[in-house]
């Protein structure tokens, strides 16, 4: 029986395409949850209670370190040394190189600024 040799090459070909399309949607559907949360889509009610560690837990620690030792962004700890409330707070709500604006909620900057500068 003669079988064709592209037929196995089309058959994964087809599976990969099913597969990137199932991987596609799902991504856009992350995509526009995520886009809901940062509108407010049920992220303020979390956001109104947390404490300046939760926060940082949320936003700061993928960059900053589990023990704020840093990592793509810099150290914390020490940093009320370095840089004053206001500044701390500047820095949070406007960004800073490649640290984008807007991690923390506005109303929330004040209290995660005097956090951070009191860790040591």
């Amino acid at each position: 029986m003669n079988r064709n040799p592209l037929s196995p090459f089309f058959l994964i070909m087809a599976i990969g395409l099913v597969l990137m399309l199932v991987l596609s949607v799902n991504g856009v559907n992350n995509a526009k949850e995520i886009a809901t949360e940062k509108e407010g889509g049920g992220a303020e009610q979390e956001t109104a209670a947390a404490t300046p560690e939760e926060l940082y837990k949320q936003s700061c620690i993928g960059c900053h370190g589990d023990q704020y030792q840093g990592g793509v962004g810099p150290a914390l700890k020490g940093v009320g040394d370095k840089l004053s409330k206001d500044e701390i707070k500047e820095v949070i709500t406007n960004g800073r190189g490649s640290m984008p604006p807007g991690l923390v909620p506005a109303d929330k900057a004040d209290e995660v600024a005097e956090w951070l500068g009191t860790l040591k």
